[in-house]
């Protein structure tokens, strides 16, 4: 399944309404509401097995690559759990502490949050912060969950500096037919398999299982870097490891 080209989708929606899940577009925010503060708990343990333990590795990394450095002021977009801001907050040092928000009061209680890290409940699409604040804006994995694009980029756009990056990091499907195959049967049937296992809350299959669907449902990345186009940022870029992990990066002129 292929999400819509830019020209096609005028609200900016990462995909489709996922009826398997909620009926309408209205419904999205409450889903994704609820099924991230029901199932918090088990969210850091259930990464770190799907991860294979390379998450705080790669967060890192990819971090780096787009340009965080020691000292900078930055702002973690649907923090959760805090995985990006912890590797965040080991970038840049004690000197300025990483801002994080996100709207599911589930996943702010069950962070693990070092010294230098600071989390506050708010939506992507009404942060609050003044304008030309932040030097580095990242989004962890989280692009699929927005309901408009078009609106959180302009945020993000907002609440930088002049020159300011923006970084979001997403899974996205792989082009070869035999690799997305893989991918759906690991996220799709695997992951929620196990999850069964050892999760304490008996929605947290369900999450794994929405996560590849969303995926496989989002708006192709060229509609991505088009949306932050739009929204004014300039250098918009992606960058591919492993033919899954998608980095995508822009700068507010």
């Amino acid at each position: 399944m292929h999400g819509p080209t830019p020209s096609e989708s005028s609200l900016h929606a990462p995909h489709a309404p996922l009826k398997e899940y909620y009926p309408d577009e209205k419904q999205r925010r409450g889903f994704v509401s609820d099924i991230f503060d029901e199932t918090a708990s088990d969210y850091d343990r259930i990464e770190r097995m799907m991860a294979l333990g390379t998450g705080p590795w790669y967060r890192r990394r990819a971090l780096v690559r787009s340009g965080l450095a020691a000292g900078m002021e930055v702002l973690d977009v649907a923090t959760g759990t805090g995985l990006v801001a912890r590797a965040a907050a080991s970038i840049v040092g004690q000197a300025r502490p990483v801002l994080g928000v996100d709207p599911s009061f589930g996943m702010l209680r069950s962070a693990a949050r070092p010294e230098g890290i600071v989390a506050v409940r708010a939506t992507a699409e009404q942060l609050p912060f003044p304008a030309g604040r932040f030097d580095f804006l990242s989004l962890g994995f989280a692009l699929r969950h927005m309901s408009d694009l078009g609106a959180v980029f302009g945020e993000f756009h907002r609440v930088l500096k002049p020159g300011g990056t923006v970084c979001i990091l997403e899974v996205t499907r792989p082009e070869g037919a035999f690799a997305r195959r893989a991918l759906k049967t690991y996220m799709r049937l695997v992951i929620p398999a196990l999850a069964r296992v050892v999760s304490r809350h008996r929605d947290t299959p369900k999450l794994f299982r929405y996560f590849w669907d969303t995926i496989e449902a989002c708006v192709p990345p060229e509609a991505v870097m088009a949306t932050l186009r739009q929204a004014g940022f300039a250098d918009v870029r992606r960058t591919v490891e492993l033919g899954v992990f998608s980095e995508y990066t822009g700068r507010k002129a």
